[in-house]
């Protein structure tokens, strides 16, 4: 959890993807600090000339810019962190307050990392950090008077817009969590028509005219550092151009289409056999609110109505072994800090147990969304979750903590290279491991009884299961960012917000909505990472990275047998490999990560499709004669 200055690289809260996510600070921020913008020092040497425009001048300059963030990333983040776990106009004032300085220095020394780039004869290491300084803004501010503080007052109150946000359900008030919860556990459309339409009225609705007018600021403020436009700049951090990125994740999204289509005509079928006709006919798009969450970006809530019979039974219940278990939610965290330890990885420190939220605090309002924090660049490692005694949050919790276990292998790092090979990186850590969440690691923690493992006829539910959640995001994981760089360019213009994004979700997710909507909507806002500013490309490719990583574990291991069963549990050799990756932090293009622990340098579907394979032909078979597409 870093503040960075509003660089990405410091994104405030690395969120976990299957339950949400956090915002840079910068992004956030707000109100009162116009005067707070660049360190005298950093002043002083763009007038005075104390950092000459050489190749010394720019290592002098770099320095100076990495000890100043480093510094304000520790008082920024804890603000962040009061804010986000007390929400009151207290907090919200802090937060914006310093994300405002942390915006504009941002800008400055973005400009300035823009002039020192061009000086010849730089070594590669200040190269290096002069571009990813550059483009590491999520908003960036114009330099117009005033500019910084707006831009962050409407990033840090579209945050407390999603905060406060509630639904309700029977006409009577919840919260974002309990929608969340009943929106996987119901079954009447009628009841999950009602949560559905009121958290996106409700929490939507009120961000149109501020998101409208963020869009206006950050356009501007990415114009003045030399970029076409926000979306370009986000794409421009990948060690490529942002054509280049656009080219390699249209391609990634065609060598797994196929995979989802079937799933999707499935699914549909399921569903349609469930409600009928009137509720969910048998061909077209699926009505968004019968697919067990939210946003419809992960189905796995509703296997219990795709299961196919015999096959679908997978053999025992993940929620129910925790509940008959006892287990409460901090030896859930303890269960997931265990999985890195028996890689040969240092346990948490005491710290951690004693300044996480794990649970949900009473008598005030909180982001539960789960997210995991560095608050020193060093050791003060965090996690801020909700908690509940359920499979979901079991699998989020080893997700988040490999937030928490990459971001200490990198803390040797210099400043500007505190993060992740790329932000797709950083969520895959956790997903890959948490794709060891099998049943023979069920059985290794002592949760699953030996002779109650799955033998090889239940394959089918198992991997179905897992597609519901891995697969069936990946269209929602595209799309979100392709909604906001048509936004960032003007393709998709203010009038048309809400169409653009009903219109992207037909054309990816083959999903609509389960009532009319209209301008009068902003459904974008109903999810949390678009009033957060949270780039999400890096969730669509941690789904590709993750199985990636997941199958160079197993390969190591030895691993003997279908892929999608390994568990590599407890093996030192693929901690330590792994372990060289993560300490590379950003400090070398990602393709060299990739290299160190995979041994390519390309991001490929081909495991993700390995592991599917099974069920891609099975899926194929059961939809014989139906017609799918949408």
């Amino acid at each position: 959890m870093k503040f960075a200055a509003s660089v990405s690289l410091a994104a405030l809260a690395l969120a976990g993807c299957a339950t949400v996510p956090p915002a840079d600070m910068a992004a956030q921020a707000p109100a009162a600090a116009a005067q707070n913008e660049v360190p005298p020092a950093i002043a002083a040497a763009s007038s005075t000339g104390q950092f000459p425009a050489t190749p010394e001048g720019g290592r002098q300059f770099i320095a100076a810019v990495e000890k100043d963030l480093f510094d304000l990333s520790v008082i920024g983040g804890r603000a962040q962190w009061v804010n986000s776990t007390y929400i009151n106009d207290d907090t919200d004032a802090l937060a914006a307050y310093f994300g405002t300085i942390g915006t504009e220095k941002g800008v400055n020394y973005a400009k300035e990392a823009a002039r020192y780039a061009a000086v010849q004869g730089l070594d590669p290491d200040t190269a290096r950090k002069l571009n990813i300084l550059r483009g590491a803004l999520v908003l960036a501010a114009p330099t117009t008077p005033g500019a910084a503080a707006e831009l962050n007052t409407i990033s840090t109150r579209l945050q407390s817009t999603y905060g406060k946000g509630r639904a309700s359900l029977n006409g009577k008030e919840i919260t974002g969590d309990v929608a969340e919860e009943q929106m996987g556990e119901l079954r009447d459309p009628a009841k999950l028509q009602e949560i559905w339409t009121s958290w996106h009225n409700n929490v939507g609705r009120p961000m149109r005219p501020d998101y409208t007018r963020m869009v206006e600021i950050a356009n501007q403020g990415a114009k003045e550092l030399g970029y076409a436009d926000t979306g370009a700049m986000w794409r421009s951090n990948y060690d490529m151009s942002p054509d280049e990125f656009s080219a390699m994740y249209d391609r990634l999204w065609s060598e797994v289409k196929p995979l989802y289509d079937q799933l999707h005509c499935y699914t549909r079928t399921k569903l349609n056999q469930k409600y009928g006709n009137a509720i969910q006919p048998a061909s077209g798009p699926i009505r968004a609110d019968l697919l067990g969450n939210m946003w419809a970006q992960e189905w796995g809530n509703i296997y219990d109505v795709v299961a196919p019979k015999g096959a679908g039974d997978i053999g025992y219940d993940l929620t129910d072994l925790l509940v008959r278990k006892k287990t409460n939610p901090t030896e859930m965290v303890r269960m997931g800090e265990r999985f890195y330890t028996s890689l040969g990885l240092d346990p948490l420190p005491a710290s951690f147990w004693q300044r996480s939220q794990i649970v949900r605090p009473e008598g005030r309002e909180v982001v539960c969304h789960a997210s995991a924090w560095d608050l020193d660049n060093k050791d003060d490692l965090r996690i801020k979750m909700c908690t509940k005694v359920n499979a979901d949050d079991f699998v989020t919790i080893h997700h988040e903590l490999g937030h928490n276990y990459y971001q200490r292998a990198y803390n040797q790092q210099p400043y500007l290279y505190l993060n992740g090979a790329n932000d797709g990186f950083h969520e895959a850590i956790g997903d890959f491991v948490a794709l060891s969440v099998t049943p023979e690691y069920l059985v290794q923690i002592g949760l699953l009884d030996r002779n109650k493992v799955p033998d090889a006829s239940k394959d089918t539910g198992l991997l179905l299961r897992q597609a519901m959640d891995k697969v069936a995001f990946l269209p929602f994981g595209l799309m979100v960012d392709k909604w906001r760089w048509g936004v960032f360019d003007g393709s998709i213009p203010s009038s048309g917000y809400e169409a653009g994004w009903n219109q992207l979700r037909q054309q990816y997710q083959g999903i609509t909505p389960p009532v009319q909507r209209s301008e009068a909507d902003f459904d974008p806002g109903a999810k949390f990472h678009i009033p957060g500013n949270t780039p999400y490309a890096r969730y669509f490719l941690a789904r590709i990275l993750q199985f990636q990583f997941y199958k160079a574990a197993c390969d190591m291991s030895g691993w003997k047998g279908p892929l999608h069963r390994c568990s590599f549990y407890g093996n030192k050799e693929v901690g330590a490999r792994l372990n060289q990756m993560l300490q590379l932090g950003a400090s070398k293009p990602w393709p060299e990560a990739l290299q160190a622990f995979t041994g390519s340098r390309e991001m490929s579907a081909k495991p993700m499709l390995e592991y599917f394979a099974p069920l891609q032909a099975w899926l194929q078979e059961q939809n014989r004669g139906k017609q799918c597409g949408w």
